[in-house]
C-alpha cells in the first residue's frame, strides 16, 4: 500500500493507493476523525488484490490539508472527490463509503453517475430523517466548549478512547488494541474533530437531519450493495433495510453482530462481501 498528495483548488489532499490491475475502486473514510487508514487499512490489500484501489482523505481528515475555512458538507466533499478522480484520470470506478462516506458514495451516484461502475454504502448515514436522539445532539452541536471538552478527554485517555469505541462496536473483543493506537493518533492530530464538528451543524437541523436520500433512491441507476451491521447502535439498520427495498436491484448484507464499523470489527467476513458484489 502506498501513499501520495495531490492538489485540489489549492488543498493537498492524501490518498492511498495499491494494486495494478483491475477496475478502479474508491474507498471513502466516515466523520469523526477517521481517515482512510483508520478505516480502510484492513481492506485495501485484499480488494487490491484484484482491483486498483484508491482512498482519498477529505480536507480536516488524515494527512490531508485542514484549512481554516472550508464548507464540510457532502457537496463540498463530492467536489474533492470528481476532482480526485480527474487529477488521477479515473474515468469510472467503484464506490464504498462507510457512514458520512457512506453518504457520500449516494451523493456521487445521484450527481455524477456517469463516474459510478457500482455502489456500495455502508453503515451509511443519509438515509435517517433523524439522528438518535435527535434534539440532544442538535443542542451538543451547538455547545462548543462541551465538544472541545470531549475531544480533549479523549487525547489525554487512551482509556476514553477505548470506552468511546465501545459503543461503536458490537463485540467489544473484536477492539484491538492497534485500532485504539490508530484512533488515539488521529485524535492528537491539530484540530482533530474540528471538520466533522462543522459538518453536523450544517446537517443538524433542530427536527431533521439535512441530508436524506431516501426519497431519490429511485434516481440511482448503478448496481448497489448496501452493508451494514444489524447492531449499529449510531445508524439503525432499518435505514439500510428501507433503501434497499426502495431501490430496485439493489441488495442488502446484514452482518450479524456487528456494529457501526463493520471493516474493522469483521473485517474477514466485510471483505468477501465487497469483493463477491464487485465481481458480480
Amino acid at each position: 500500500m502506498q501513499h501520495a498528495f495531490v492538489t485540489l483548488s489549492g488543498l493537498r489532499i492524501h490518498y492511498y493507493c495499491a494494486g495494478e490491475g483491475g477496475s478502479p475502486v474508491i474507498l471513502l473514510h466516515g466523520g469523526g476523525v477517521d481517515s482512510a487508514k483508520l478505516s480502510w487499512k484492513l481492506a485495501i490489500p485484499a480488494l487490491a488484490r484484484t482491483h486498483r484501489v484508491f482512498a482519498p482523505e477529505m480536507p480536516g481528515y488524515g494527512e490531508s490539508d485542514r484549512p481554516a475555512r472550508f464548507d464540510h458538507t457532502i457537496e463540498s466533499y463530492g467536489c474533492i472527490v470528481r476532482d480526485f478522480m480527474a487529477a488521477l484520470d479515473i474515468a469510472h470506478a467503484s464506490f464504498a463509503g462507510v457512514s458520512m462516506g457512506g453518504a457520500l458514495t449516494l451523493h456521487i451516484g445521484l450527481t455524477y453517475p456517469e463516474c459510478v461502475i457500482k455502489l456500495a454504502p455502508v453503515a451509511s448515514y443519509g438515509l435517517q430523517r433523524t439522528a438518535p436522539a435527535h434534539f440532544l445532539s442538535y443542542l451538543i452541536t451547538r455547545t462548543p466548549l462541551l465538544i472541545s471538552l470531549v475531544y480533549a478527554a479523549l487525547r489525554n485517555h487512551r482509556a476514553w478512547v477505548r470506552a468511546s469505541l465501545g459503543r461503536i462496536f458490537a463485540n467489544p473483543t473484536r477492539l484491538t488494541d492497534d485500532l485504539v493506537d490508530d484512533v488515539y493518533e488521529e485524535l492528537r492530530k491539530p484540530n482533530a474533530g474540528q471538520a466533522f464538528t462543522i459538518f453536523q451543524r450544517h446537517e443538524l437541523l433542530p427536527d431533521r437531519l439535512r441530508t436524506n436520500y431516501m426519497e431519490r433512491l429511485g434516481e440511482i441507476a448503478a448496481p448497489t450493495c448496501f452493508v451494514h451491521g444489524d447492531k449499529d447502535a449510531l445508524v439503525p439498520v432499518t435505514g439500510a433495510r428501507e433503501a434497499a427495498a426502495r431501490l430496485p436491484g439493489a441488495k442488502l448484507h446484514v452482518m450479524h453482530n456487528c456494529g457501526h464499523w463493520p471493516q474493522r470489527e469483521r473485517p474477514e467476513e466485510f471483505n468477501a462481501i465487497i469483493t463477491e458484489f464487485l465481481h458480480g
